[in-house]
């Protein structure tokens, strides 16, 4: 590519790209910093007003480091919208509207955690993958078969050998270093699946746009992708971008293989150098096979809807419609050509049309009176002054808000004799004193002050009110350090 060439495809690129005017923005700072507070977790979605809300109370704040002028939260949200940072959608349960970062929007971001949070430029995990990727590459492409077999006969060799000196004996432990290492490599892959499923969530709503456009704008006679969906083909999960999700999503639904997931990332965590990963860190491996579940229903969900909406619109005849207006555009275009001939667009025609002054909004935007919004209620009584004892005060307590104190005594006390206890043996050596409630509070601050065991579970067991024996079967939940008073 020539200098001119590459000159011309970078300035379509800072023209067009999202990221970039993110990037470029006179605000950037604070531009990443609020969208990354409120929409920078994976999934994160919030409903305009709240978010509006959340963006105002920022702002108090901002504007006194910031000149930011006085530019309201909505407006701010309109422009990012405007610039393609912002991706606004119908709230599916309700009337609403919600907000989410665009594909662009999450890149952006990166790149300013990149910056902050430089990467390390070359690892051993790193050359390993891509050396053993491109060994596998090579033996998947190769259309003999008697390299194929060599190859893989040398790899059982390999493993022979490998599987007598570890009957030997002769145990090569990864060092800490390089399991850090090849932990963080991981966590940098993971940090990237909430860009990919936006990505991929995008790519299908321009897919969608474009079957919908080809059925309008084709002929009757060439519609090709009329006559497949009145044939019940799915075009959308059949494309090439639908087969590689549907793959995708096939194999993290796969039982077995998340099982053995969950139990590799435990395994992992319970490594001695997995305890010198940051909270965060641990955390979001901890979570990954749940994010990626959740990343994959989610964007087969639209993709279902998209499928579904595809179908409607050509079996409720409503592509004829638009087919219609399609057509009556046309003619008015072409007769304007013409015309224009003749008269000219700002021509005074001596017709007069008063225009309202009301300001036109949508219909959407209207709030229906409601009477009992503005209802206080039957008038307040003054009640003559008493005197209220303690006593019953304190059983109002215990009977609406759970006895954290208590709980945090009987936690320590078990801690006082073992180095780690998890909440069933907290329980046993101190039954719960508020039946479910004690429960309750006893996994709220295993969450906080420990960490939670996804592939293992334990039977929790409480009296309730009634002296009727209850059990449960939750992950286990391990407090490794005392808990705050």
């Amino acid at each position: 590519m020539s200098a001119l060439a590459a000159a011309l495809t970078f300035g379509r690129l800072v023209r067009e790209s999202a990221t970039l005017r993110l990037l470029r923005a006179d605000h950037v700072a604070v531009a990443a910093a609020m969208l990354s507070t409120h929409l920078g977790a994976p999934g994160a979605r919030l409903p305009a007003d709240d978010l509006h809300e959340l963006l105002e109370a920022d702002l108090e704040e901002l504007r006194d480091h910031f000149d930011l002028g006085a530019k309201s939260a909505k407006a701010y949200c309109d422009d990012w919208r405007a610039a393609g940072l912002l991706v606004r959608r119908p709230a599916p349960e309700s009337r609403g509207e919600t907000y989410e970062l665009s594909p662009e929007a999450i890149d952006g971001l990166r790149i300013l955690a990149q910056l902050d949070e430089p990467r390390s430029t070359v690892t051993e995990s790193r050359l390993v993958g891509l050396m053993a990727a491109v060994h596998q590459l090579a033996i998947d492409t190769d259309t003999d078969v008697t390299r194929r077999v060599e190859a893989l006969r040398a790899e059982r060799d390999r493993l022979d050998a490998q599987i007598d000196r570890l009957t030997g004996g002769d145990v090569d432990v990864l060092d800490d270093r390089r399991a850090l290492e090849r932990v963080t490599d991981v966590l940098l892959q993971a940090r990237d699946l909430p860009a990919d499923f936006a990505r991929v969530r995008a790519r299908f709503e321009e897919l969608n746009q474009d079957l919908r456009a080809s059925i309008v704008n084709a002929d009757a006679a060439q519609s090709t992708v009329l006559d497949d969906v009145f044939r019940g083909v799915d075009l959308i999960e059949s494309s090439d971008e639908g087969r590689t999700f549907t793959a995708f999503s096939a194999l993290i639904r796969d039982p077995e293989r998340s099982a053995t997931f969950d139990v590799d990332v435990a395994d992992i965590l319970d490594r001695e150098f997995a305890r010198r990963l940051p909270p965060e860190a641990r955390r979001m491996l901890r979570t990954l096979v749940r994010e990626l579940k959740n990343g994959s229903r989610e964007v087969h969900g639209v993709l279902t809807e998209f499928a579904r909406g595809l179908r409607r619109y050509v079996h409720s005849q409503e592509f004829a419609r638009d087919r219609a207006m399609r057509q009556a555009l046309q003619e008015a275009l072409a007769a304007a050509i013409p015309a224009s001939r003749q008269t000219r667009p700002y021509r005074d025609v001596g017709l007069e049309l008063e225009l309202s002054a009301m300001r036109l909004t949508s219909v959407g935007e209207t709030t229906p009176h409601d009477p009992t919004e503005f209802d206080t209620g039957s008038a307040l009584l003054d009640e003559p002054p008493g005197s209220v004892d303690l006593a019953v005060l304190a059983a109002l307590a215990r009977e609406t808000e759970i006895d954290y104190p208590e709980l945090v005594r009987h936690v320590n006390a078990v801690l006082a004799g073992a180095s780690t206890a998890s909440v069933g043996e907290v329980l046993h050596a101190h039954p719960a004193s508020q039946g479910v409630a004690s429960v309750v509070g006893l996994l709220s601050l295993a969450t906080r002050y420990g960490e939670v065991r996804d592939a293992e579970t334990e039977q929790l067991t409480w009296q309730g009110v009634d002296g009727i024996d209850r059990h449960a079967d939750v992950e286990r939940h391990l407090f490794t350090q005392e808990v705050d008073a």
